[in-house]
């Protein structure tokens, strides 16, 4: 039996390398091929061959597994797919409740009918969330940083977003033919799991195995010395209790558009300059 291993050694700050030797001690009954991704030509092609009893791990993060979910048919994948954290994202990870650290799992289930997100014409899939608004402005700013060699804290441009850098947009949803409005919208995701952004907890109550649906949040209409006080309870999923700002609705298809573009992320990956999305969950009726 052989174990294929696609790792990004980019991911995890480029700590990946190190956690591959720990690989081995679970999985001692065979044989392990490494596979950088970044190098192959696809991974189409680099699995074409693989047989039925061979199994697949992969070794990062958040961004990752979306490349991974993005570049395979993965409703129509027999065999078994693990994975290993080894990135700086684990929305993921924290969503199924494993620790960082843990033993490679099964993740098959998680990786059927997946729902999609157009925007500028193409579709994608994701396995975590839409973020647009300050969220994915935040990944433009710390991809800006990266390319700089400098160390990036999202909470840090956060919070400098919500204080002064970040102007909200104003935003017209459509759920499920339903049209809502709203004012200064500082974030308006669109969730399969729980959790995006690096542990923020969007949704506390979306369920990635539940009823096929997405949930679409809308943090809206507050000034910025409100937002700071209610945005950091994001990360217990407490925000919701403030519905006078903030608007969550469970849905089959979603399309946001804000009056003036902003960088939009999917699953931690960024796409600037968007204006408009449209997420269909996958939900077989």
């Amino acid at each position: 039996m052989k174990y294929y291993i696609l790792y990004n050694p980019l991911a995890g700050h480029g700590a990946t390398n190190e956690k591959l030797s720990s690989l081995e001690k679970y999985f001692p009954d065979g044989e392990l091929v490494e596979c950088n991704v970044t190098d192959v030509g696809g991974y189409t092609e680099l699995l074409s061959g693989i047989d039925p009893e061979d199994k697949i791990v992969i070794s990062g993060g958040d961004g990752t597994l979306n490349n991974f979910i993005n570049a395979m048919d993965t409703d129509k994948i027999e065999n078994e797919v693990l994975y290993y954290a080894s990135g700086s994202g684990n929305d993921f990870l924290n969503d199924v409740e494993k620790s960082a650290g843990c033993a490679p799992f099964r993740i098959n289930r998680y990786l059927k009918n997946l729902p999609t997100v157009t925007v500028k014409g193409k579709s994608y899939k994701f396995l975590n969330g839409i973020g647009y608004g300050i969220d994915g402005w935040c990944c433009e700013i710390g991809d800006q940083l990266k390319a700089k060699g400098k160390a990036v804290n999202y909470t840090t441009i956060a919070i400098k977003g919500l204080a002064y850098a970040f102007d909200p947009r104003n935003a017209t949803v459509n759920v499920d033919g339903k049209e809502y409005s709203f004012k200064k919208a500082w974030v308006a995701p669109t969730m399969n799991g729980r959790f995006y952004g690096g542990g923020m907890m969007a949704t506390p109550d979306q369920d990635r195995l539940g009823d096929g649906r997405v949930t679409f949040m809308c943090f809206s209409g507050s000034s910025k010395l409100k937002t700071l006080m209610i945005f950091p309870k994001i990360f217990k999923g407490e925000h919701v209790k403030h519905t006078k700002y903030i608007t969550v609705v469970k849905a089959d298809t979603v399309t946001v558009t804000f009056d003036r573009p902003c960088a939009l992320q999917i699953d931690g990956e960024t796409i600037l300059d968007v204006t408009t999305y449209t997420v269909n969950s996958g939900r077989k009726k």
